[in-house]
């Protein structure tokens, strides 16, 4: 026995009205979100938004006073990024229910939305299991170059190394 059109669009009212207010408690509970995370050396901290965006940027301890300006450009881009990934997950969470809900019951896989086409790689640099991160990449490099001794333009003697000897 099939059902009538009226028990049809009452039930597809019903589950609208579901949605709806499913999608305004999101809304609700991102509009008020907000994520803090340090840089791993903790010279930095940062605050941001659902969109990712920054909303605090505090440098902590005084750190950054004896930092160069290259490596505190990325504890700031570290924690940003960390900030802002952990907030993309937290979006995930909240949205990825409802973009599968139908009237039918779960929309299938192929059908829900492509996280990481909307975030690009924001999750996958910063994945506590994937190992070194681009970020963390750089801080190395940073630290690396810092490490090495600073030459003299002039070899020893004022002779320059690049000039052969005649």
């Amino acid at each position: 026995m099939s059902q009538s059109i009226e028990d049809r669009v009452a039930k597809a009212m019903a589950h609208l009205k579901a949605t709806e207010e499913a999608v305004a408690k999101a809304q609700g509970e991102l509009d008020a979100a907000s994520v803090t995370a340090r840089s791993a050396d903790r010279s930095v901290r940062v605050a941001v938004g659902a969109k990712g965006e920054l909303t605090a940027l505090e440098f902590l301890d005084g750190k950054y006073r004896n930092m160069a300006a290259s490596q505190l450009s990325a504890s700031v881009l570290e924690a940003a990024n960390a900030a802002r990934a952990e907030m993309a997950r937290r979006v995930i969470d909240t949205l990825d229910p409802l973009t599968r809900m139908s009237a039918r019951g779960t929309v299938p896989e192929r059908m829900g939305v492509d996280w990481g086409s909307i975030f690009g790689s924001l999750l996958s640099e910063t994945s506590v299991a994937q190992g070194p991160t681009v970020m963390s990449r750089l801080r190395d490099e940073i630290h690396e170059d810092e490490e090495e001794p600073a030459t003299p333009p002039c070899g020893r003697g004022g002779a320059d190394k690049r000039q052969g000897s005649a």
